[in-house]
């Protein structure tokens, strides 16, 4: 079978990081996600996945974990919702997750979208949208569900500056008020050893916008409702992890509780 070729721009080329440590977690004994979907993809793609190594590769899947669990409530809550990940890259998340009711769309940069249409076909309810969380022009297509709405963006806004995340928040507030918005953020200790991460090593993209507290984005406009870290998962979630995660993830926090700690997984309440 011909591979498909990789032509991604530099920010967009991490959202490889992910999805081949989410196809490594499915070749485990004791799978966090089984994620099938992501081994298909890993092998169908032309490009050197083993370049990318370290503990980055397993926390991509304990993150999407977190925010599988926050999707999993809204759909329990609001089974006929809709879903809008915000930067997809090649997630899988409507796959695992679809209740057959939701409504899903997959926004994402043209080149990305490109490289996801190879593996993912647009249904009735299911819709990848080519285009930036900086703009607007997608705004009427998702509204046109009518909701409720749930805004997922998993290691995105890290890659924007502190004003283009402000901007991103506003409009969305100014637009769907009230709706769920989950991101993940990023502190200083973090930002600042990104080059003795091991899988940036094997790129040249860097995150950007530091944030040491959520809940300081109240000014923004943003309520706070949940913030997570590796080592305090959702308790129905946690509880699933094999030990190594379960019970090393807070012993490592202890240990070391900056490395932990600079980076939280958050939901908020829009407006």
């Amino acid at each position: 079978m011909m591979k498909e070729a990789i032509r991604l721009g530099t920010v967009q080329e991490t959202l490889l990081i992910p999805l081949y440590g989410r196809a490594l977690d499915a070749g485990t004994r004791r799978p966090v996600l089984g994620d099938a979907k992501a081994v298909e993809l890993v092998d169908r793609i032309d490009y050197d996945f083993a370049k990318f190594r370290g503990p980055a590769l397993s926390g991509s899947v304990l993150r999407t974990a977190i925010f599988d669990g926050w999707v999993r409530r809204f759909l329990n809550e609001h089974p006929d919702g809709t879903v809008i990940e915000l930067g997809a890259g090649l997630n899988t998340r409507s796959n695992r997750l679809d209740n057959g009711r939701a409504h899903w769309f997959d926004l994402d940069l043209p080149d990305t979208t490109e490289l996801r249409r190879a593996f993912f076909d647009d249904t009735d309810r299911i819709t990848t949208i080519a285009g930036s969380v900086l703009d607007t022009d997608w705004f009427d297509k998702v509204a046109a569900t009518g909701g409720p709405y749930f805004f997922v963006s998993e290691a995105v806004l890290l890659y924007l500056e502190q004003e283009q995340v402000r901007t991103v928040v506003r409009q969305l507030a100014e637009r769907f008020p009230g709706s769920r918005l989950a991101f993940d953020t990023g502190g200083r200790t973090m930002m600042n050893n990104q080059d003795r991460n091991p899988v940036f090593q094997a790129l040249s993209a860097r995150m950007q916008w530091i944030c040491d507290d959520p809940a300081e984005l109240g000014a923004w406009g943003l309520t706070l409702l949940d913030s997570r870290t590796f080592a305090t998962p959702q308790p129905e979630i946690g509880r699933h992890w094999p030990w190594r995660y379960r019970f090393g993830m807070p012993l490592l926090a202890r240990v070391v509780p900056p490395l932990i700690g600079a980076y939280k997984l958050n939901l908020f309440t829009l407006g």
